[in-house]
């Protein structure tokens, strides 16, 4: 069975993830999050820097070598200290994740990791003279090319840690809006950098996409935010879900995720808000009804509830790790809410 014709709703997070010790952090998600929910290796970026999103994924980048600025992450001709520490880091946490799932007697039957897209990475990555990749054609094709090549090789190690489990993965867009409106700003901060078309960021996408299926995975899902989602274009690049928060979500976005369900795409429903207090998480019933309420609204069969994965609204890093693990404890719940419904 694959991971699109599940028949049971299910819990993730998005990847950050608090504190710094990944065994930690490996045993609360996987001791959390055991079948039909998705286990996942975390990002732990208080570990600083080599473990923040872009530098994570940067690491996995073929012929395009990456250092630290005083503004961020530049390509450069040879890796520095920097991109070292990186690929040291995620290293060991594939190994602490192999050698965790190792010893368990009854391992999840899928695995998530995280990337960061090609857009956002162009957007958040420098040239030789100090402006955005985003900036240059060239660049922005070479970057999309170079993550399609490096994801080969790191599914490879995952595989090898999780052996016989489905892999899914997330690509994460949290710059998409900002690159399609144009209104990233540039190195200097006193223009921003022109929007790019619908069309390439599809093109860039359906690259990346592409190396993941060849490669085996089973489930691709563009993370985006709500503000402005190009929901239609993470579909039209072949993407099998997409993973946005409810809280702001209009109508006319809300069509077009219904329009996904009834063609057998995933919905990552962004259930739980992480922007509000967080001494006192919702009620599950609240949660369950933010999703019931709208799926009613569009005709949706209850049945339909059972496709879905829930998650934050964003990443987990700024929680306690005890309170992290409540949240995921929080998610299940709601997904066995949904599956009740679902089952009438």
């Amino acid at each position: 069975m694959t991971a699109l014709e599940s028949v049971r709703a299910s819990a993730t997070a998005l990847g950050p993830w608090p504190g710094t010790d990944p065994a930690e952090a490996t045993r609360i998600i996987r001791g959390e999050l055991g079948d039909p929910h998705l286990p996942f290796l975390p990002e732990l970026p208080d570990r600083g820097v080599g473990s923040d999103a872009i530098g994570r994924t940067g690491s996995l980048l073929v012929d395009l070598a990456l250092d630290v600025q005083p503004h961020g992450w530049r390509l450069v001709d040879r890796p520095g200290k920097d991109a070292r520490r990186a690929s040291s880091a995620l290293s060991t946490d594939i190994n602490i994740l192999a050698d965790i799932a190792g010893a368990e007697e009854a391992s999840a039957t899928e695995f998530k990791i995280q990337v960061v897209g090609p857009l956002s990475l162009a957007a958040n990555l420098y040239l030789h003279g100090g402006e955005r990749a985003l900036l240059d054609y060239g660049a922005r094709r070479d970057i999309a090319e170079s993550l399609a090549a490096g994801l080969g090789v790191h599914l490879n190690r995952i595989s090898t840690a999780v052996p016989g489990a489905r892999v899914v993965v997330q690509i994460d867009e949290p710059d998409i809006a900002s690159v399609m409106a144009g209104t990233i700003p540039t190195a200097s901060g006193y223009r921003t950098l022109r929007s790019i078309s619908g069309e390439e960021v599809t093109g860039a996408w359906r690259v990346v996409i592409g190396a993941l299926k060849a490669a085996g995975v089973v489930e691709t899902v563009v993370s985006v935010p709500e503000i402005e989602a190009p929901i239609e274009r993470v579909f039209a690049a072949g993407a099998d879900g997409v993973a946005v928060p409810l809280k702001a979500l209009t109508t006319r976005q809300w069509e077009h995720l219904a329009g996904a369900v009834e063609d057998g795409k995933r919905v990552w429903a962004g259930v739980l808000s992480t922007s509000g207090p967080r001494a006192q998480l919702p009620r599950t019933a609240e949660l369950v009804e933010s999703i019931w309420k709208p799926w009613r609204q569009l005709g949706l069969p209850a049945s339909g509830l059972a496709g879905l994965r829930v998650t934050p609204s964003t990443g987990l890093a700024e929680y306690t790790p005890s309170t992290a693990k409540d949240v995921l404890k929080k998610l299940t719940d709601v997904a066995d809410g949904l599956d009740q419904l679902a089952q009438g």
